[in-house]
């Protein structure tokens, strides 16, 4: 689903792709809220930049939204805007994400969690 797009949308342009009527699409959850891009507020933005670049120099920040099973959806939903910050480097496999075999290397987890630490300390900061 996109940001904006209510589950009912997203169902009626499903049916009109497929376009076959044996094949019926069903929601499994009716009441989730609709996924709200939070502003890129450079108060936010700002620190993550320049943790970033002390952990990760020359890998730009790109802003992604993740819609599905995140809490911030609901969160935004009553109007706090939500960010999610990994900060843990993924192979170009994606360590298996969500399998029975998903991993990561020792040193990724180890500079995910100083990132986060300090990210977190120049975030409570301000």
């Amino acid at each position: 689903m996109f940001p904006g797009r209510t589950s009912d949308e997203t169902q009626a342009e499903l049916t009109r792709v497929i376009g076959n009527p044996a094949i019926t699409i069903e929601q499994r959850v009716k009441d989730k809220p609709i996924a709200k891009v939070p502003p890129l507020d450079p108060v936010i933005i700002g620190p993550m930049t320049q943790i970033s670049a002390k952990f990760f120099p020359g890998v730009p920040v790109i802003p992604t939204i993740s819609t599905g099973a995140s809490d911030g959806v609901y969160t935004a939903a009553v109007g706090i805007p939500t960010y999610g910050v990994p900060g843990v480097w993924a192979d170009s496999k994606m360590n298996n994400i969500h399998g029975l075999n998903e991993h990561m290397e020792v040193r990724a987890l180890m500079d995910g969690r100083d990132y986060l630490y300090a990210l977190v300390k120049l975030l409570s900061s301000r």
